[in-house]
């Protein structure tokens, strides 16, 4: 996405000498005396545990990745850890080979951001037309053009930066988009193009907190 619009890259201020910020949480502690509750719950151990399990942190998918659902470190951990370099699987839809992809974090985060600093009014809250059918890459086996899709796994096991930097988000579908936006705390209701606009912003401003990507 080339498009142009002034002098809009200058609002965009990438944090990659900016040290993570620390983040706190405090708790209301209620002093007013409670009477006991000595009713018996009604729900079954093994459906507490698993809902709890559910809602926990998981085993971060990719190096890129944090133990929290969707959601992909900032660029200045990934930097510090030496990450450069964001790799997915992808399939050809025509002779069905499987490989891997490479993207550079640093050149493909600039693009995109840039496209959204540019575009945001524009955008009006829906994703362009280019992130709702990305053109997908050639084949490098079979030669064939616009046929090579990710391969996407579990939700909560999905390349979501990969997707991100290649622009190829708008091939999941709604469900695991509004996946994403669940675990986000991002508006999950009304049709794809809403849904899929969200999901960009979201990966903007967990790699670059302090850009400018509010919706």
């Amino acid at each position: 996405m080339n498009n142009n619009g002034g002098n809009d890259d200058e609002d965009l201020n990438l944090s990659l000498s900016t040290t993570t910020p620390q983040w706190s949480t405090s708790f209301r502690i209620s002093t007013r005396h409670q009477r006991p509750n000595l009713r018996r719950s009604r729900s079954r151990p093994n459906q507490t545990a698993a809902a709890a399990a559910g809602a926990g942190a998981i085993p971060p998918p990719y190096p890129w990745a944090t133990s929290r659902r969707a959601a992909v470190h900032d660029l200045c951990h990934l930097q510090a850890n030496g990450i450069s370099m964001i790799a997915g699987n992808v399939q050809c839809k025509r002779c069905e080979r499987t490989y891997e992809v490479e993207f550079d974090l640093h050149e493909k985060f600039r693009a995109v951001a840039s496209y959204v600093v540019r575009n945001r009014e524009e955008m009006r809250h829906r994703a362009p037309a280019a992130w709702m059918n990305p053109t997908l890459p050639d084949c490098r086996f079979c030669g064939q053009g616009n046929c090579v899709k990710p391969v996407l796994t579990k939700k909560k096991s999905i390349n979501w930066l990969f997707l991100f930097l290649g622009e190829l988000i708008g091939c999941c579908k709604l469900a695991e988009l509004k996946y994403f936006c669940k675990h986000t705390k991002n508006h999950r209701t009304g049709a794809k193009d809403r849904v899929l606009y969200l999901t960009y912003l979201e990966i903007c401003r967990q790699l670059d907190p302090i850009g400018p990507y509010d919706p």
